[in-house]
């Protein structure tokens, strides 16, 4: 059995919670206490999410989307698979380690999202967003 390593950890802000990154062989796990909240061998609810809310917006032209938190970029890869060249995407995430993740150790799960020219991350809560400018977007 591969040992399974502790990769980074990131405290959420405000509170004293932390969550670890782990990795196994080639798979990634991010935890909180001892809850697996996310890891890379499953990302289909992830992706039907994203699938499922740029079909509701059919032909809506530019359409822009709030992602609340990048997690391991499931739902940003599939919206960004769905979606044409005119649209935007802003992805709020409150963890900044999630985001040094993603272009770090977990830089090829990533597949260079995060560079794509459509998506703009946000290091906030995402709930503030959705008070502050709600209006803004097609979809949350």
């Amino acid at each position: 059995m591969i040992p399974r390593e502790l990769i980074d950890v990131a405290r959420i802000p405000g509170t004293n919670d932390e969550l670890r990154l782990f990795r196994r062989g080639a798979d990634f796990m991010i935890v909180l206490d001892r809850n697996e909240l996310m890891n890379s061998r499953m990302s289909g609810s992830e992706e039907v999410l994203a699938t499922a809310t740029c079909e509701r917006l059919g032909a809506r032209k530019a359409p822009h989307l709030l992602i609340g938190g990048y997690g391991m970029g499931f739902t940003l890869r599939a919206a960004l698979r769905s979606l044409g060249a005119d649209a935007k995407l802003t992805v709020a995430e409150l963890v900044p380690e999630i985001i040094d993740w993603a272009r770090g150790p977990m830089a090829d799960l990533a597949a260079g999202c995060l560079d794509d020219p459509r998506v703009t991350v946000v290091r906030e809560d995402v709930a503030t967003l959705i008070d502050e400018v709600a209006g803004d977007y097609d979809a949350i």
